[in-house]
């Protein structure tokens, strides 16, 4: 189950962190997807069909891996988007010539490193949260939709079997 999961979390947590592509997840389409991931790879693994609980499971270990790999990878593109956003704050303050001196010292704050880094705690935590439980959604989906058929077994039929008459050695009987 840690391979599915694994594999599972990876794919929610990069989708999830990549610039524009992330704009699926406003309605959490790549956890989902994290998560019926996960769920898909534990059936293949699996002869036998897999249950609700155990595509809820993988999911949502799935999505605690996925929050963590989000986060790594967020860390880095935001890392290199400081700038950029840095010149966008001071576009939008010095166009703000009314705007009160507390909301400005507020807006300059940001981008202090304490808040920063708090913001990423609490991002992560939040991240976690949510990634857990709509991935866990996303592999108990996935389980009923990738569930493996399970051939019935044959049928008995009551009473005798039935045999058909001999043919003679020279063929059947002309009449």
């Amino acid at each position: 189950m840690l391979q599915p999961a694994l594999l599972g979390g990876v794919a929610l947590g990069i989708l999830s962190a990549l610039p524009v592509i992330n704009l699926a997840n406003c309605c959490c389409a790549w956890v989902l997807f994290g998560g019926g991931l996960a769920a898909y790879l534990l059936q293949q693994q699996s002869p036998a069909p897999i249950s609700a609980g155990d595509g809820a499971l993988v999911g949502l270990a799935a999505g605690a891996i996925g929050a963590v790999v989000w986060t790594l990878v967020s860390i880095p593109l935001s890392a290199a988007l400081i700038p950029f956003q840095a010149d966008l704050l001071e576009r939008a303050l010095s166009n703000a010539r009314d705007m009160p001196p507390e909301a400005r010292a507020f807006l300059e704050s940001l981008r202090s490193a304490p808040v920063m880094g708090a913001a990423a705690v609490v991002g992560f935590f939040i991240k976690l949260f949510a990634s857990s439980l709509f991935a866990m959604i996303g592999g108990l989906f996935g389980a009923l939709i990738f569930r493996k058929n399970v051939a019935a077994p044959p049928v008995a039929l009551a009473g005798p079997s039935f045999r058909p008459p001999p043919i003679p050695p020279g063929g059947p009987p002309t009449e």
